[in-house]
């Protein structure tokens, strides 16, 4: 559920980093505008790279695939905090964090994982995401009509890219109008971990507390969304815990605010940046799908994710001990030239597109197929509805400091 944001201790150096410090080049300011050939570096010399801190970094495709559904590789709340607590430092701090949050789905292992997924796909399906295309085109639209009133110029992440996640979320799990900025402001709070980790926390109690006091009232009063459509199921599932059912509810809710929010804002800049591709767009509108697609392997939001070793395994013919943490760069494998096809090149129709950007195996995102509807929505209408856009300040592009996550700082942007 959480990411980290800091790998291993790690900082900023000066100059090349050494070839056994392939790590610490993650926190360079050049790897921050464009980590790209630097995944590249590693893939070719050390695609299996263990850090001065023992952590392990994975960038190919075939070892990032097959370790996403291999179950010696955990992604259980209480390895990850024994593992983050041997480390020391601000990773023994992120350890508290993820004791915090509790048993939540994408904190556990099966067979916990698959009764807990169960759960959330009887509330989550297909056909009630597909019903909320007409809404978020809604949602859209106000978003630019307010943008376009405001001037000649707007910073999409401000105005479009991150008001519209919260919005969608909170009408899907029925959040009242009144209520929806304390939400984001907690939402906001949970995405800046490493700045103060004690209001992190803070801010978890506070909107647990909230969304306790929903699912009471929901009990009472159940209405057409889905902390009632949860509700429902424990109802069917004495399995279900209370505090799972709110974890659960919690997850599902601030899961993909950010990964939503930065998939948009990642795309645009990437359409800008190649005016070929934009243009195709323009001209065939129902190149959208695909096109999401390919914009979310070209730019990846979840650029790594985080699992503990919980057996002994072997992979590009190192040995993984238990106990071991293993970041899976995401990435790196969606630009991997043994998987795709010159794949430092927008393609928008690009065939075969089994990209990782939303994991793969029983942790495989269940929010995904919501945040590429937002995409396809929000993308596709900027693209249509204004036929100027362009970078107002390439200049001022930059990207926030965190390597598990590439996410801007903001995207101005002028029509």
């Amino acid at each position: 559920m959480i990411s980290t944001d800091t790998l291993g201790g790690a900082r900023e150096t000066a100059g090349p980093a050494r070839p056994d410090d392939l790590a610490a080049a993650l926190f360079t300011s050049g790897a921050r505008r464009d980590p790209y050939p630097l995944y590249a570096r590693m893939r070719s010399e050390d695609p299996v790279h263990r850090s001065p801190q023992g952590i392990w970094y994975l960038t190919r495709y075939a070892d990032v695939e097959a370790a996403l559904a291999d179950l010696r590789l955990s992604n259980d709340r209480d390895r990850m905090t024994r593992a983050y607590s041997a480390l020391g430092g601000d990773l023994k701090a992120l350890s508290r964090l993820t004791e915090r949050l509790g048993r939540v789905m994408t904190n556990t292992d099966p067979p916990d994982h698959a009764r807990l997924r169960k759960l959330a796909n009887r509330a989550f399906t297909a056909r009630r995401v597909e019903a909320l295309r007409d809404g978020v085109q809604r949602i859209v639209d106000r978003l630019i009509d307010e943008a376009v009133a405001a001037g000649p110029a707007m910073d999409l992440i401000e105005s479009v890219a991150s008001p519209l996640p919260m919005s969608v979320v909170c009408e899907l799990f029925g959040i009242p109008e009144e209520d929806r900025p304390r939400v984001k402001s907690w939402f906001r709070r949970f995405g800046r971990l490493s700045e103060d980790i004690d209001k992190s926390e803070a801010a978890i109690d506070q909107y647990e507390e909230y969304l306790s006091g929903l699912i009471r009232q929901r009990r009472v009063e159940p209405g057409d969304d889905l902390i009632s459509a949860l509700v429902a199921t424990q109802a069917q599932d004495d399995r279900l815990t209370d505090s799972e059912l709110l974890s659960t509810c919690f997850v599902l809710i601030t899961a993909g605010d950010e990964t939503t929010t930065h998939l948009i804002g990642n795309g645009v800049l990437a359409l800008l940046r190649h005016p070929d591709q934009l243009a195709r767009l323009r001209a065939d509108p129902d190149l959208i799908r695909g096109a999401v697609e390919e914009l979310a392997r070209y730019d990846t939001v979840t650029q790594a994710i985080v699992r503990v070793v919980a057996q002994d395994l072997e992979i590009g013919g190192r040995t993984l001990r238990e106990g071991d943490l293993v970041y899976l760069f995401l990435g790196a494998t969606n630009r991997d030239p043994e998987r795709f096809e010159d794949p430092d090149r927008l393609d928008l129709s690009r065939p075969g597109n089994r990209h990782l950007s939303f994991g793969h195996g029983p942790h495989f995102c269940l929010g995904g197929p919501l945040a590429k509807l937002q995409a396809e929505v929000a993308v596709g209408t900027l693209v249509r509805r204004l036929p100027g856009l362009r970078l107002a300040d390439a200049s001022a592009l930059d990207w926030r400091d965190n390597p598990l996550q590439r996410r801007l700082t903001a995207l101005p942007l002028a029509y």
